[in-house]
Formats: structure tokens, sequence, C-alpha cells
């Protein structure tokens, strides 16, 4: 999953990025979070190292009570998280491991779906994994629910500030050579990584990320410029030049098409290991398909006993639909 030397030659962090990535962690959060984190506190104990909140209901304001709220659990160990070992084996072969959270909550019900991975294994899926599915998740805005402590916390802020710079280096080299703003950049670079997964998000998904989250994404991208020497050079308009030259750019775009070609064989394998560890996943794996592509999926009793051939079924069907890229 990862690459044993860094992609990109070891530099020190600026200062600005570490800060502008603490200061959008620190943002206050919905106070209904609270039982989610503390029902996660009590399952991984002293193995826990921090709960990160990302997702569709951080980035586009989607209620707690409408949605399944995402979050990343930071652990220092696997083999200390799980009283199974079977699972500390699952997320040390292919992390992370997926899960599903009911918390009753004043008369409802929160929903959360956690990934649980290593602090280890989450520092280098932000800087050294080929494949985006750390950077490209943690390079957008995200909140700090909890932190075991000082040094925990510096370690994320670290990591998140790292999936930024990744996240811009690969995919802005992609791009061809002229100006664009951050809305554009950030749109193409994040289409680039949607593209690497087995996704069944709309088009438009991707600009509407970006426009969302449009704010920050200028002031990441400023403070994280002077990581990007070679790539982009900011314009007195506030927009960027991207430098690439065309030979640069075949080659890049080759990388990319090898990412498409393992996230696809990931996504699989992370599909099929979820049936394991996540409780009603052809129910949410169902309704999530429904909410992004409007298609309705039937779940029979007989691919509710085996939900790796239910997913197959639906996989074909949505790629044949044009909704899965």
């Amino acid at each position: 999953m990862y690459n044993p030397k860094p992609i990109f030659p070891k530099q020190q962090l600026p200062i600005r990025l570490l800060n502008e990535v603490a200061w959008e962690s620190k943002k206050a959060v919905s106070p209904d979070l609270a039982p989610l984190v503390d029902s996660l506190m009590m399952r991984f104990g002293d193995s826990l190292d921090a709960v990160i909140l990302y997702g569709s209901c951080l980035h586009s304001n989607v209620s707690l009570d409408e949605g399944v709220v995402d979050l990343y659990v930071i652990v220092d160990s696997y083999y200390k998280a799980y009283s199974e070992r079977y699972l500390a084996n699952l997320n040390t072969w292919l992390s992370p491991n997926v899960f599903y959270l009911e918390v009753p909550h004043q008369n409802r019900t929160l929903r959360a779906k956690y990934a649980v991975i290593s602090a280890r294994d989450f520092e280098r899926g932000a800087q050294y994994w080929f494949h985006p599915y750390i950077w490209a998740r943690f390079a957008q805005p995200s909140r700090l629910l909890y932190a075991r402590d000082d040094a925990v916390r510096e370690r994320i802020y670290a990591a998140l500030a790292h999936s930024i710079v990744t996240f811009l280096r690969s995919g802005v080299a992609a791009l061809e050579a002229g100006i664009f703003d951050v809305e554009e950049i950030w749109t193409r670079c994040l289409t680039l990584t949607y593209a690497a997964e087995l996704r069944a998000e709309r088009n438009t998904r991707a600009r509407h990320l970006a426009q969302a989250n449009l704010s920050a994404l200028i002031r990441l991208t400023e403070v994280a410029c002077p990581m990007l020497e070679g790539l982009l050079e900011k314009q007195e308009n506030g927009k960027y030049r991207c430098l690439i030259n065309p030979e640069t750019q075949q080659q890049v775009l080759w990388r990319w098409r090898l990412r498409r070609w393992q996230g696809k064989i990931l996504s699989i394998l992370r599909l099929t290991k979820a049936t394991l560890t996540f409780n009603n996943s052809v129910e949410y794996a169902a309704w999530k398909i429904e909410r992004h592509t409007g298609v309705s999926v039937e779940i029979t009793p007989r691919l509710r006993r085996y939900p790796i051939l239910w997913g197959l079924k639906v996989a074909r069907q949505l790629l044949q639909r044009g909704m899965l890229r």
C-alpha cells in the first residue's frame, strides 16, 4: 500500500501550513458528536490516539439526523485495539477496517461509519502511499474531535499537512501548463482521485466540494505553495500558474492510470473485507448508492446471505449505467 521510500524529497513542513491545518482542525462542531466520540473511547480504551471527522456531514452541512457521520479512528496498535485477532490481522493486511456505530442520544439515533487505522499507517498513507486513499480524503478540511495528548495532536496535524502537499503535488502535475484559480485546481485534482476508486458519486461532486470549502482551500493552497516549487507559481490576482511541461504531464497521467487500476482492485478488496466488519453492510451500501446516484437497488434474501455477490451485481449495474467511475 505504501512506498518504502519517499515519493518526494523529505522537506520541513512550513509553519504557516501547520498552523492553518491546526486552525481548521479546531473549528467548532456539533455537540451531538460527543456521544459518538465517547462510545469510541469506551470501545478502544488505551489504544485510542485520535478521532477525526471528515466527509459529507462536514463538507456538505448534512444534518446528523439525516446522514451517517464519517470518522477516522487512529489507534496506536491494531493488536492492542482489538480483542479479536482476525480484525487486527485484517487491519494490518489492508487498512483501514470499517465499522458501523449507532448511539442513542436525546430520543434520536446518531449513526457513524468509522475507519480504524494506526497512527503509523495514517502517517505513511498521508505522505508515501501511491494510491490516494488517505491523502485525497485528508487534504480536504477535517476536524480533530479527540487527541490523546499534545504529541499525538501534533502528529495528526503533520499528517494532514502532508496530505495536502501530496494531493497537490500528485494532482497539479497532471494538469496542463496554464493559469488556474483554486477552485479549478482542486476540482480537477479531486476528480482524479475519485476516478481512482469505485465511487457512486455524481460527476458534479468534485466541483461541489471545491466550492463548499473554497475559502479554506484558498488559504491551504497558499500556505502549501512553498512545497510546490516547480509545479505552481502564485500570481498577483490570486490565481496560480501551472509550470508542468507536456512530457512530465504525460508521465504523471500514466501514474494516474495505474492508480485507477490499483484503486478498482483495492476497492473490491475493501468492500469484501467490510462484509466481515460492517454490521448491516448491504443496507448501508444500498442507502448510500441511492443517495448519491438516485438508483434504487434491490436486496433479495439470497443476496443478503451472500453480500459479496450482491456487491458484484450492483457494481456491474452501475458500471453499465456509467455511474461508477
